[in-house]
């Protein structure tokens, strides 16, 4: 699972912003033929060669550009001069900055629901997610309180119940009502800090170093 999540993770942050037909465009995260996007408030992952969202679709990507076809117009996204050179986080607001760990993933330690979790920074996951022997721990009725369905993983379909939590929280940052996914399995091995998180965040990186900032 670290394996597969690896290959997903890398955390470059746009600020790149324009307006088109398709409405608001703003670039959140560059990948490897894959982008993530915010498009008039609404968050998608491109694919490069995939098919459009919202009127919005990736032509190519790197982690430090990406192509995007808008209303038939082409137009290049590159990374916000922020992310080069030296970043100077804004006074206000409460940071978290996180480093890279010996095989390049991004951990930090937190809190769900006041109970101390070691959270995956993972801005494929759509929510925060955890398996079920990790929300037992927690104290979560996933099965009570969550609505039942079913997610793809790495390894395939897995039931998963999504609820909201109460209060996630990474250092000084906490944000109340968080959506979440239980996964009835053991995987993922993590606990996945999604983008019921992360999106309600700003996402800026200097170096390997990751910085998470309140709004």
């Amino acid at each position: 699972m670290r394996d597969a999540l690896r290959l997903l993770l890398a955390i470059f942050v746009a600020s790149h912003v324009a307006v088109h037909g398709a409405g608001k465009i703003k670039v959140l995260g560059l990948f490897k033929d894959k982008a993530v996007v915010e498009i008039d408030g609404r968050q998608a992952v491109l694919k490069a060669g995939g098919p459009a969202k919202h009127g919005v679709k990736l032509i190519s990507a790197n982690s430090q550009q990406a192509v995007l076809e808008v209303d038939g117009e082409r137009a290049t996204y590159r990374l916000a001069s922020q992310i080069g050179g030296r970043y100077a986080p804004p006074a206000d607001g409460k940071i978290v900055q996180i480093g890279p760990d010996h095989v390049g993933m991004y951990m930090v330690s937190g809190t769900i629901n006041g109970y101390s979790v070691r959270f995956l920074v993972d801005t494929n996951a759509t929510t925060v997610a955890m398996n079920r022997n990790t929300a037992k721990r927690l104290g979560i009725n996933y099965r009570i309180d969550g609505r039942e369905g079913i997610t793809q993983t790495a390894s395939g379909y897995t039931r998963a119940y999504y609820l909201t939590l109460k209060k996630v929280s990474i250092g000084e940052i906490a944000l109340n009502d968080v959506e979440a996914a239980v996964l009835d399995g053991d995987q993922p091995s993590e606990v996945l800090l999604g983008n019921s998180f992360l999106g309600r965040l700003n996402m800026a990186r200097e170096g390997k170093i990751l910085y998470l900032k309140t709004k």
